[in-house]
């Protein structure tokens, strides 16, 4: 017999909102496959949020609110649960970190950035600088700490399987000097790789293609319906709407067939990183 696992509350936020769900699931006879009947989820999803692995999505805290007649208990408390323990990163970030842990795939978008797992730290500080000038060394030391925390997500061998399509502008416009672009360029290299994900370089020449208003990603997993994150300078979204993600997933599909394969796009970034090691500035492709 399975000996039940006990949860400890005092451990922290989630881990106290995740015991309180189980106590009133249980209260009511629920099963977990009870409790989730007329829901999306999975079990392992829901053991993982009771368990303080996990943070409850808004549309699963509504739920849990109506099968255990709860008065809006959990929903108005979601959100706070998702922000508890995540310094470094934005409040409109926590959902998508917790989302990443379970993901199984993971595609992206980045029309002018290199994406955050990949960056190394002069590159994180240039750009946090350029959103945040005042910010004190502290506070910027506790954002590269955190964006650098989540380079696993490309480098750990258990990594989801990932999609990266750039724009090729990313390769030419000069962060740093050279000297560091080139470091930069050459790390994406190294970690691509290891082919724990395969980048994609859109070419300028390429015309109008779907996505050119800004960053996105998309998330897939075991037991949960697939999602989708787009982010701007100050804010971001997780849309989780079936259809709509759907749509937004056809569209990527019509982006990737607009990008270059995988080794031309490999080996392009290598070539820029080679021009600015020789001091020179890379040019958009012919």
């Amino acid at each position: 017999m399975v000996r039940r696992k006990e949860i400890d509350g005092s451990l922290s936020v989630p881990c106290f909102y995740g015991k309180e769900l189980r106590y009133k699931r249980e209260q009511a006879g629920l099963s977990l496959e009870a409790f989730l009947e007329g829901s999306y989820y999975g079990k392992s999803y829901l053991s993982d949020i009771e368990h303080g692995q996990r943070r409850m999505p808004s549309a699963l805290a509504r739920h849990a609110d109506q099968r255990l007649g709860t008065d809006g208990f959990f929903e108005r408390n979601c959100k706070d649960v998702q922000k508890a323990g995540k310094d470094g990163h934005a409040e409109y970030f926590v959902d998508v970190l917790e989302l990443e842990k379970q993901a199984v795939e993971i595609e992206e978008w980045e029309p002018l950035l290199i994406p955050g797992p990949l960056q190394l730290e002069p590159y994180m500080r240039a750009l946090i600088l350029a959103a945040y000038p005042r910010e004190s060394e502290e506070v910027l030391a506790a954002r590269v700490a955190a964006r650098r925390a989540r380079a696993w997500l490309f480098e750990d061998r258990d990594s989801p399987e990932s999609w990266v399509v750039l724009h090729e502008s990313v390769l030419w416009q000069p962060f740093l000097p050279p000297d560091e672009m080139a470091e930069q360029l050459a790390h994406v290299v190294e970690v691509m790789r290891k082919r724990r994900a395969f980048p994609q370089l859109v070419p300028q020449k390429s015309g109008p293609h779907p996505f050119m208003m800004g960053m996105s990603r998309f998330l897939a997993f075991n037991d949960a319906p697939p999602v989708m994150y787009t982010e701007g300078m100050y804010h971001g979204q997780l849309i989780d709407e079936p259809g709509l993600v759907r749509q937004y997933s056809k569209a990527y599909g019509r982006l990737r067939a607009a990008a270059l394969d995988p080794e031309t796009s490999l080996r392009l970034i290598e070539r820029a990183a080679e021009d600015y090691r020789n001091g020179k500035h890379p040019r958009p492709l012919e």
